[in-house]
């Protein structure tokens, strides 16, 4: 099984390193700054970066892609649909693609952006996902070219795959999204468990990621657009009774945005 790794950059952001041990090969996911991947290169120096995977075009997950791989001629990869600097192949929903021995199939998930991907790696014994900004810890990423039925479809596509599922997102944002998701549903013993858990961590500085599916099905608002009280919650912010959990999911997403 590879290693997965998280390098901070900026100020919340996680560029996700995948290693293999056997080869000592890595690969870089979504390196919107280049200086901590070499860094980490350079305190490891008999390691290559062979690969780069990218989820979508915005500036803080691609913004270091030209300089590594002008540096280690490592393979770019990324959404055929978006403007990826330095891409190598072009990804569509359903490819699989093999890196560092791992098969990673391809899922579009619009939404955040129109041709937002994630990677998903299917193991028997421990399978892991790379969701970019599409699915957050106890959250999900905000609308800016997709609508909220294409990011409810999206979500519900990554929320397919199995409870065990390892959830590896780009930003440290579950402490702000679980105080909404409390908001949501003041009454759920289990988002308060949560949050006291991840307080904890964040006050020790460590890092609140990876989730798993299983937790984001029981604290995760935008997964629970089904659940009764989701529904009301949204029914008393959003100002009209939703249809179908869409509808709902619409109305956290805007209630959110000004929460």
């Amino acid at each position: 099984m590879l290693k997965i790794e998280a390098l901070p950059a900026f100020t919340d952001n996680y560029i996700w390193l995948l290693q293999d041990d056997a080869t000592q090969r890595c690969a870089a996911v979504d390196p919107g700054d280049a200086a901590p991947v070499l860094a980490w290169l350079q305190s490891h120096p008999q390691w290559q970066l062979s690969d780069i995977l990218v989820t979508h075009h915005h500036h803080d997950h691609v913004g270091g892609v030209e300089r590594l791989k002008a540096q280690t001629g490592a393979r770019v990869y990324g959404p055929a649909t978006e403007k990826i600097p330095a891409r190598d192949e072009a990804l569509d929903d359903g490819q699989c693609i093999r890196i560092l021995g791992a098969d990673l199939q391809v899922i579009a998930v619009p939404g955040h952006t129109l041709g937002h991907i994630a990677y998903f790696h299917a193991d028997t014994e421990q399978p892991w996902l790379l969701s970019g900004d599409t699915l957050f810890a106890a959250g999900c990423g905000r609308l800016f070219e997709g609508t909220a039925g294409q990011m409810f479809e999206s979500l519900r596509r990554l929320a397919s795959v199995p409870d065990d599922t390892l959830v590896y997102c780009t930003h440290e944002y579950t402490q702000s999204n679980l105080r909404f998701a409390q908001a949501v549903e003041p009454d759920n013993a289990d988002i308060l468990q949560r949050a006291r858990e991840v307080a904890v961590l964040r006050e020790s500085n460590q890092i609140s990621l990876p989730t798993t599916m299983r937790t984001e099905r029981l604290t995760n608002p935008f997964l629970r657009t089904g659940v009764a009280a989701v529904r009301q919650a949204a029914r008393r912010h959003g100002g009209t009774d939703p249809v179908g959990e869409s509808d709902v999911f619409a109305a956290l997403r805007a209630w959110k945005d000004r929460f």
